[in-house]
This record gives C-alpha cells, structure tokens and sequence, in this order.
C-alpha cells in the first residue's frame, strides 16, 4: 500500500511539473501578446506607407500630414487642432541592468499631441519634455531594464547628442512603456532622417475608420495605407507568440511523454494490486465496460490533483516582468507574465488528457482478465 501510494504521488508530482512547464510558458506567449495589444486604442488608426508592415519599415513625407490631418474623420482638441502625432521610431543601444549587455532599445520621436492621442499614458515622475528641446520622456519598465534612464539622467544618442531625462510615464503595461519619447522635430536631423515614419490619428469616432481608410486610400496624392491601432500591434505579436507557443509545445510533450508512462505505471500496479476486487466487481455482473470506465476515471482524477497542483505551482510566476526582442522591430519589449483563468483551464484538460491517455491500456487490461482467474486470488 505504501509504495503504490508513493507511485501515485510521484505520478501526480510528474504531471503537475508538466502542467507547471505548459502553463508559464505559454503565459509569456500570452503577456508578450497582452503588452502589444494594449499598446493600441479602439479609436486611434496608425497610419503607414503603403506595403510597410512595421514603422521601421514605413515611409510618411511631411507633405502627407497636413492632407490626412484635414481629413473630417479626425478628431479635434478643444483648440480646434487634429489629434494627430506624426512619429519617428528607431533603434538605440543602452545597456541592460541585469548584464551590463547593449540592448536594441526603440526610441520614438513624437509630436506635442502624442500624449492626447494616446490618453493612457500618464506620467508618474517628472514632467512631459518640452518641445524644441533635447528632453526626453521614458517609460517605467525601460527605466527598470536599461542603465542611465532614471529621473534627471543624461543620455547620449543621435550622434553623441545629450538628452536629458525629464519624466517618466505609464501605459497600462503597454510596450509603449519600454520607449524613450522626445520630440520628433529633433530626433529627425539627429538620426539623419528627414522624414515621418508613421502617424498616429485619434478618431472622432471609432465607426469612422472605414470612410477614413476608403477616404485615405482613394487620394491619388498619398501612398499610404491606414490600420486600425489595435489590429496593428496584435500583428506586431504574431511571430513571436507562435514561435514561443511551437516551441513550449514541443517542449511540453517531451515531458507529457514521461508523464503518460507515469500514470500508465501507476494504473498498472493499480491493477495488479486489485485484481480480487476487479474479479468479485466482474462476478457480481459489472460489465467489462464499466471495470474500463472506473480505471479512466481514477487515471484522470489522479492526472486532474497533478495539474491542479501544476497550476498552483506557475502562478507565482504570474507578473513577473521579463523581457525579449520583437522579431519585428528588432527591439527589446518588457513584459509580464500573464497567467489567465484560461490558461489556467487549459493546463486542466491537459492533464486529464494525459491521466486517460496513462490509464487507457491499464484500464482495458483489467477488463480483460479472466473473472475465474480474478476469484482464485481471494
């Protein structure tokens, strides 16, 4: 008895460290994800050159913005002035915290409505820059990723030019929050660009993107191509969330392996050990079908105390900032693990999968032995 409850709790204990592994990798899929995606608002459209699939790769000349600006689907302030930031966004080297090691870090040139347009972002230290000069804003989770960007530091990028540190903000845990902010007009000649790159638009109205698209796509004069924020950043995720999925995938059922012999093991010794009872169940008219169906069952209850097990084990994992490159943009995005009730869920049906795929042969075995056989062991 002893030892087959030993078996059992190391069967459980194998489980649950699958189920573990299952569920915090694809949490990063999924906080990467969540990062990207709250980057973007309902109403706002971005807007980039036509065929571009990233800023980095898109093309907006100043002509353009007084056109798309003029547009009466786009919202206004209070002044009367279109909600519009037009952006540039590159790619700095600064060391990490953890290493000492050169990091790709974006740094996003933008426009004085940038903080209007984007009504999540708050600053939490400090100030917004202000435009004309060499001040820079940053976002917290940059501040606590890469050295010499906290309150007051000086910075140099652009060609050795000096920023200066003057506010530090948040944005919902958005990769926006991993940036460096100045202003446009002066990040442009300091990167040697004398262009845009994308523009961001708040709408007057969410429903209006569709006239605003057929509007922007339909003058001859512009060579642009306008998305929905939202959908943009979600493609901005794709990549790397399939590949992270793939390969915990594959890693996980390495492991599943082990943990299905496991429970197999398990379930037979359970068999062994109660073969007088599954001959007196068999003699007093139980059907080969139900003896199956209570090994299953037992099989999966085990697999169901691993994986609840499991799951206990990964939350602590649940918003621990991490970091990783945006295949994208080549750049450094931080984020947090997210660990969701549908995770959660998922790692459940996982380890029942695996406590009946354990228990099928086990299950069919002690339905096939012989009820003579079975009683001579009373």
């Amino acid at each position: 008895m002893i030892v087959r409850k030993g078996t059992a709790a190391m069967t459980a204990g194998g489980i649950a460290m699958v189920v573990a592994v299952f569920v915090m990798t694809l949490a990063i899929a999924q906080g990467f994800r969540q990062t990207l995606v709250a980057s973007g608002s309902p109403q706002n459209a971005i807007v980039l050159r036509k065929g571009a699939t990233a800023e980095t790769t898109s093309a907006v000349l100043r002509t353009d913005v007084p056109i798309v600006e003029s547009l009466p689907q786009v919202a206004r302030g209070p002044d009367g002035r279109p909600l519009s930031s037009s952006e540039l966004v590159v790619v700095i080297a600064l060391p990490r915290i953890s290493d000492n090691q050169p990091a790709n870090v974006p740094a996003r040139g933008v426009g004085p409505r940038a903080y209007d347009v984007r009504e999540s972002l708050k600053i939490v230290e400090g100030r917004r820059f202000n435009p004309g000069t060499r001040e820079i804003n940053v976002g917290r989770a940059a501040v606590g990723r890469f050295k010499g960007l906290t309150l007051g530091s000086d910075v140099k990028f652009g060609g050795g030019a000096t920023w200066t540190v003057v506010g530090v903000f948040t944005a919902d845990d958005a990769a926006f929050e991993s940036e460096v902010w100045g202003d446009v007009d002066l990040m442009m000649p300091a990167f040697q660009r004398n262009g845009y790159q994308s523009m961001t638009i708040k709408l007057a109205d969410p429903s209006m993107f569709d006239a605003f698209k057929a509007t922007l796509e339909g003058d001859p004069r512009l060579h642009l191509q306008p998305q929905r924020e939202q959908d943009y950043y979600a493609a901005q995720s794709q990549q790397l969330t399939t590949v992270i999925r793939v390969f915990g995938t594959f890693v996980t059922l390495i492991l599943a392996i082990g943990a299905i012999f496991g429970a197999m093991n398990t379930m037979y010794a359970a068999v062994a050990y109660r073969t007088r009872e599954i001959g007196t169940l068999r003699a007093l008219g139980f059907s080969r079908v139900r003896i199956v169906t209570a090994f299953l069952a037992e099989s999966i209850a085990l697999a169901i105390i691993g994986g609840i097990l499991g799951c206990l084990l990964a939350l602590p994992v649940h918003g621990l900032s991490t970091g990783t490159t945006n295949f994208v943009s080549f750049s450094e995005v931080a984020f947090k693990f997210r660990i969701t009730p549908v995770l959660l869920a998922g790692g459940l049906v996982f380890s029942a999968v695996m406590g009946a795929a354990g228990g099928l042969l086990p299950a069919i075995r002690a339905a096939r032995i012989p009820v003579a056989r079975a009683l001579r062991e009373i």
